[in-house]
């Protein structure tokens, strides 16, 4: 009896040390687990930390690049618009202040537009008329902004008009009319009492020569618009030869309302001038008034000139232009 209670001791006893080294071992590979964890978890921050850093790198880095981006691009325009001027026509008088009142610098009263709510931003389409030299076009596209030109047709001092345009997509004609008191107008400017024959054959002219146009406002204009009959006669020939009007208004007594009326087509306008004065501040809160009324109104037409002050106005109100969808007149209307 005593030697059988000796082996279930004995046996009993290697139970409880072998359950001990179990337990001791599982305890070891928890703790290796544990270390293990801890270790790693600490290097994975290290690691994330180092990656951080390195991106936070990469961000500065990025922005000195923009900024000299930037600058240089501010230069590049700067030096365009130094062009413009040396190389700018002498024997051409720009007609931006060929308007008879004042008070049309700031739009007529519209109905303010009920628009659905949309994703889309407000278009404000920003033509530059008057333009007839390389240096110009150089200057405007050195912008790199969405500008309508609205070029001059040939003449003994800008013969290369035409041929610029071509090279172009999405411009207008800026078609010299009579006006009430401009003294320098334009040669083969359309008249007041000229016939329906002689306007038809003026503007059948225009679009040989400038084959891509669709699009048609006035350069001065102030007596010519203001007459019912000529814009008659007018708009007849747009319409037999596919062509729209943007009236520039430079007259409070303009007759296209009226005339496309009657025609029963679309009449658009400028809303804004950018620089019935040419002072570069002026322009830009003319840029800010643009803004405003697409803002308002869901769409804007702004009509400036390639002057120094409007280009280099333009270039500095990037930022705000952001804040609406510039586009070109052919996709406005």
């Amino acid at each position: 009896m005593a030697r059988k209670r000796k082996k279930k001791t004995s046996s009993s006893s290697k139970i409880l040390t072998y359950t001990a080294w179990f337990l001791a071992i599982v305890a070891l590979m928890l703790s290796s687990l544990v270390a293990g964890y801890y270790f790693g978890f600490n290097e994975g921050k290290e690691q994330i930390s180092t990656l951080v850093k390195k991106e936070q790198q990469k961000q500065k880095e990025l922005l000195k690049k923009l900024e000299k981006t930037a600058k240089i691009e501010k230069q590049d325009v700067t030096k365009r618009l130094q062009e413009v001027l040396k190389k700018e026509s002498k024997s051409y008088t720009s007609a931006s202040h060929e308007i008879e009142d004042t008070t049309l610098v700031n739009p007529p009263k519209k109905v303010v537009e009920k628009r659905v709510v949309t994703t889309h931003k407000p278009e404000l389409t920003i033509i530059i008329d008057d333009v007839s030299t390389a240096s110009q076009v150089r200057a405007i596209k050195s912008l790199q902004i969405p500008l309508t030109m609205s070029f001059l047709p040939p003449s003994p001092a800008r013969p290369n008009s035409a041929k610029l345009a071509a090279k172009e997509s999405g411009y207008m004609v800026h078609l010299p009319m009579e006006a009430q008191h401009f003294s320098k107008e334009e040669p083969y400017t359309l008249r007041v009492h000229d016939s329906q024959q002689e306007i038809f054959k003026r503007v059948e002219d225009i679009k040989q020569l400038f084959p891509k146009v669709e699009y048609i406002n006035n350069h001065t204009g102030s007596k010519f618009t203001s007459n019912e009959v000529a814009m008659n006669r007018l708009y007849f020939a747009f319409q037999k030869l596919g062509l729209h009007f943007v009236d520039s208004r430079t007259t409070a007594q303009t007759q296209a309302p009226k005339v496309s009326k009657n025609y029963g087509v679309k009449y658009v306008a400028r809303d804004v001038f950018l620089d019935h004065h040419m002072e570069k501040e002026y322009v830009k809160e003319q840029i800010k008034k643009a803004v405003e009324f697409a803002k308002t109104h869901g769409k804007a037409i702004a009509i400036g000139h390639p002057h120094k002050n409007t280009l280099q106005a333009l270039a500095e109100s990037k930022a705000l232009l952001k804040s609406v969808q510039l586009v070109k007149i052919g996709t406005m209307y």
